[in-house]
């Protein structure tokens, strides 16, 4: 086992927990949150399940998903919009909590949870399947076009989980304001396809191929 990378997997992980932990209770003013720990239990028990078994089975893969630097520009904007949703999504979310805007019920954020979680076991769905799985946008050395599963349905498989996730996240967190701002995600999601597929069509091979044989990119009959 890669001890580097086990290092680097850790450091990332506990990293996010502290660092979302603190987006959280901080505004809210209390660690009596309970919407907020259903959220943490949500996001980071599958995340830490998923990164064990790559970590085992497929370290390369896990390499690629903890590479966060975009080379493009236009990627380089979609990761600054993200980051800046998330901070005022997150933040709004404690402050809903301390202040009582608009909160939603407990049923809906355990309905919410759930709804995470189907996104979550689709991430993971697609973790399986795509071996090139890269966080940044890029066309790797001896990168084969997948057309099976997921991807047979659909091209960016990987972006209908997560636009499941992020946008009941909020809902989790029991904030009417804070899915508004997720409200951006799909946008920035959008923007993002845009990019890739350029990038696709141009370094790999037969993709132009597939986008005419699944012609759907995120949802089946829709778009």
């Amino acid at each position: 086992m890669d001890r580097k990378l086990m290092i680097s997997a850790v450091t990332k992980f506990l990293l996010g927990l502290v660092m979302l932990g603190l987006l959280i209770f901080l505004p809210a003013g209390t660690m009596a949150f309970a919407q907020g720990w259903i959220f943490m239990a949500v996001l980071f028990v599958p995340m830490f399940i998923i990164g064990v078994v790559l970590a085992l089975k497929s370290p390369e893969l896990l390499r690629k998903r903890l590479n966060s630097k975009e080379q493009e520009t236009t990627q380089k904007g979609v990761v600054i919009s993200s980051m800046l949703m998330f901070l005022g999504g997150f933040i709004t979310a404690g402050l809903s909590f301390r202040f009582g805007w608009l909160r939603l019920p407990m049923w809906v954020s355990v309905t919410a949870a759930v709804i995470f979680l189907i996104g979550y076991a689709m991430y993971a769905e697609v973790l399986r399947e795509n071996e090139y799985l890269s966080r940044t946008v890029e066309v790797q050395e001896e990168q084969k076009v997948i057309d099976t599963g997921l991807y047979g349905v659909i091209r960016h498989p990987m972006y209908t989980a997560t636009i499941l996730m992020f946008c009941s996240a909020p809902l989790v967190l029991g904030s009417v304001i804070s899915f508004v701002i997720f409200l951006a995600y799909p946008v920035i999601i959008v923007t993002r396809i845009g990019n890739e597929e350029k990038v696709l069509e141009q370094g790999l091979k037969g993709y132009t191929d597939y986008k005419k044989k699944v012609k759907y990119r995120l949802m089946p009959f829709v778009w």
